[in-house]
């Protein structure tokens, strides 16, 4: 599991990033707060706000972040040359094709984009367009078993993004619960890991692999 971390929760939430540090998630950078977009930020400033929220995760957890989600998804044409810079090996704020996919960046850099859901968010799925608990979880089912089908031909990534004041509601848990143990079920056939871990296996790869 990845938590999308802004730096901000150091000050107000602490106790939360430590409950993920303790079980071992994986910390991925997601800017200072929601409260701001990156993508609307001029050079300078873009890169200020990946800064700062980089030295207070480095700081927090005694090592830098290697993966970055900016906050709303919010993305400018320089994110990535200026993530690259920022020593981030991947970023989650592309979906592509279910499939990691190499960015060239400048001064001969590369970043890669590791798919994040854009459908199965809760966020857009049941504030955006209202959809109940029980319709969230036949979707994480449906995507789950559709994509177990294609993967027979190409290895796929398939995530869930979450917030815990949203499906955390117990009417909403309930079915959540119930998507993820059939998931579990055919845990020898898939891989349930971390974005970091996915970038990492893309780099050792040969190149050309990956496109």
């Amino acid at each position: 599991m990845a938590a999308l971390v802004n730096s901000s929760m150091y000050d107000y939430a602490s106790a939360l990033v430590a409950a993920h540090r303790a079980r071992g998630d994986e910390i991925v950078g997601h800017g200072r707060t929601n409260a701001e977009r990156q993508g609307i930020l001029d050079e300078a400033a873009e890169r200020m706000l990946i800064l700062e929220a980089t030295i207070r995760l480095t700081k927090e957890e005694g090592r830098a972040p290697e993966g970055w989600l900016g906050p709303w998804i919010s993305h400018s044409h320089l994110t990535p040359d200026l993530l690259t810079e920022a020593g981030y090996k991947y970023l989650l704020d592309w979906c592509m094709d279910d499939q990691p996919v190499w960015f060239r960046c400048r001064d001969n850099r590369r970043i890669l984009a590791v798919p994040y859901p854009q459908e199965l968010n809760d966020i857009p799925a049941i504030v955006g367009r209202r959809e109940n608990g029980a319709d969230f979880a036949d979707m994480i089912v449906d995507q789950f078993d559709e994509m177990m089908e294609l993967s027979e031909k190409r290895p796929l990534v398939m995530g869930v993004a979450l917030h815990a004041y949203i499906v955390g509601q117990p009417h909403r848990l309930r079915h959540l619960k119930r998507a993820l143990r059939h998931i579990a079920r055919h845990h020898d056939s898939i891989w349930l890991t971390t974005p970091g871990e996915i970038a990492r296996h893309c780099m050792g790869l040969p190149n050309g692999i990956v496109p």
